[in-house]
């Protein structure tokens, strides 16, 4: 993700705007995008501040960590639950879809960690395969 432009160039030109500058022949003096400089004077004339907005996911634990502790009961009670199967309990249980690759990462999160037998090989049985 790209860094946002400095709060004294965002100052400068919304100075330019504010002394009566249209928001082109500001960003055109600055060297900065149109856009840029129409964008931060919405931005000014909504919140009445020329800092960048926050980047990145919003802070929180997603959708799953409401959810964590039942989850962390169900793997315990059976361990060799599967994420597809852990995900259609979600969804019987507390009517929250979820997908396998997520209920993964989550449960990674917690700590929770798939293991392995001595062969190198995941502790459960693969599943039959189609062959002939």
């Amino acid at each position: 993700m790209g860094k946002p432009y400095s709060i004294d160039l965002r100052e400068r030109v919304q100075a330019e705007i504010t002394c009566g500058q249209s928001r082109r022949a500001a960003a055109r003096r600055y060297d900065v995008s149109a856009s840029f400089a129409v964008k931060l004077a919405d931005r000014v004339s909504r919140t009445g501040s020329t800092e960048p907005a926050r980047q990145g996911r919003p802070p929180g634990g997603g959708k799953l960590a409401p959810y964590l502790t039942v989850l962390l009961e169900w793997v315990g009670a059976e361990p060799d639950i599967t994420m597809p199967e852990l995900a259609t309990k979600l969804k019987a249980e507390k009517a929250v879809t979820a997908h396998p690759a997520s209920l993964s990462r989550a449960l990674l999160k917690t700590g929770l960690s798939f293991k392995k037998n001595t062969a190198g090989l995941g502790g459960r049985t693969r599943g039959r395969t189609s062959g002939a």
